[in-house]
């Protein structure tokens, strides 16, 4: 038979319990094998009990004291109650000089205490009881991971400034820098928002007519990352010039601020708008212009377009491209059957293939092709050379790129470009 006998308004900080006639403090902590929460109990008794009711700071020390162990029992281990217990008296029981001492020798949950109101300076400083004073029932868990957040900015030498912890705040990164960054300038303070502003400012105004294309090899939704480093630098060169006083981390969250709203901007751009702002080749008149075309990838998977088809060849290629593209699927055709010319687009190696009809096959024999191949420079590359294609054909692709019938010299070529 258990019976609660003691509870505080915030239900995570233990509870005092009877169980069969016998006083145990009872908390949740940790989780087992299948992600339930684990409780714990361990005795007490009517000394402990009283304390625990009235002393709010003593019972959140305790609290803190007994989490480590809980850790230690792990998702299937039993509490050590010995321990837990050999807890009570010094905790509970003893001057606050003897608690101050007691807790520079065992582990304790920071956290928890910073949590529930602690002033940090004092638990910095070793006086946990005097910290605890002003501690509160009503949990704050943003105090505890800012707390955490500039500890872990210490380690690595970063010092915010009130402008910098400003600017961390308007983007949603003051906790943490992996956050999506936005705009949330009801989180910082009146005075400090206009000189976050002049920041802002500063940032969109370097970026402010570049765009972050889509890039369909890896994926649907994907984005073109030398875009985002080009569109990254900008902002933060800006930046740094016109706010030397900013330390790395403020900087960093407004490039990734404005890369990110550009991405998202990309990310939600239809395919025919993203296709006609990546440019395309030279137009070769109506003549030249494809009127059906065959795409292909690597796994044998092939997509017809026609000309009265609603969206563009290029639009239906790359929305083909990334529906398809993988680890172990790189490599894309473009095929003009009625024409005999053809691209293939290698992006494991960043070079395309021209392929045209050099003699018909006859008698039942394959015909013969010719094969030109030229590296390529990222997805921006790929998008023009497949533009030119699909509006002018191989004929249209001179002018893009330097092309070589010799394979090897195009191998060379790429490990000239590497070692660069």
């Amino acid at each position: 038979m258990r019976d609660i006998v003691f509870t505080r308004r915030s239900g995570w900080i233990p509870n005092v319990i009877r169980e069969d006639g016998a006083l145990k403090l009872m908390l949740g902590a940790g989780a087992d094998a299948s992600h339930a929460p684990r409780t714990f109990t361990f005795p007490i008794n009517e000394d402990h009990f009283a304390v625990i009711r009235e002393d709010l700071a003593r019972h959140l020390l305790l609290w803190s004291a007994v989490l480590p162990l809980c850790d230690d029992a792990g998702t299937r281990g039993g509490l050590d109650e010995r321990a837990a217990v050999a807890l009570l008296d010094p905790i509970l029981l003893s001057a606050p000089a003897d608690v101050d001492s007691l807790f520079q020798g065992i582990r304790w949950d920071r956290g928890r205490l910073i949590t529930h109101g602690a002033d940090i300076a004092l638990l910095e400083r070793g006086q946990v009881c005097a910290a605890m004073r002003a501690a509160t029932e009503t949990p704050d868990a943003t105090r505890a991971q800012e707390y955490f957040a500039d500890r872990r900015r210490a380690e690595r030498g970063a010092v915010l400034g009130p402008l910098d912890a400003a600017i961390l705040r308007y983007t949603g990164q003051y906790l943490h820098g992996a956050t999506v960054p936005r705009r949330i300038p009801d989180a910082v303070d009146r005075a400090l928002l206009p000189e976050v502003m002049r920041v802002i400012a500063t940032a969109e105004q370097a970026c402010a007519g570049m765009r972050i294309g889509r890039d369909p090899r890896r994926g649907k939704r994907a984005t073109d990352k030398r875009d985002w480093d080009g569109m990254a630098a900008a902002v933060d060169a800006a930046v740094r010039e016109a706010h030397p006083q900013l330390v790395d981390d403020a900087i960093r969250t407004v490039s990734f601020l404005m890369c990110s709203e550009a991405a998202d901007r990309s990310r939600n751009t239809p395919m025919e708008d993203d296709e006609e702002t990546a440019g395309g080749g030279a137009d070769l008149g109506e003549g030249a212009r494809k009127t059906i075309l065959s795409f292909t990838d690597d796994k044998g998977v092939e997509k017809k377009w026609r000309l009265d088809h609603p969206r563009t060849a290029g639009a239906e290629f790359w929305e083909f491209v990334g529906d398809r593209s993988a680890g172990d699927n790189e490599v894309f055709t473009i095929e003009d059957e009625e024409r005999g010319e053809g691209i293939q687009l290698h992006f494991y190696a960043d070079s395309i293939a021209r392929i045209t009809t050099a003699r018909e096959g006859e008698g039942g024999a394959d015909p013969e092709y010719y094969v030109e191949y030229s590296l390529v420079d990222g997805i921006s590359g790929y998008r023009t050379l497949v533009s030119a294609f699909v509006r002018g054909g191989c004929a249209a692709l001179d002018e893009h790129g330097s092309w070589t019938s010799d394979a090897a010299e195009l191998e060379r070529a790429r490990r000239r470009r590497a070692a660069q």
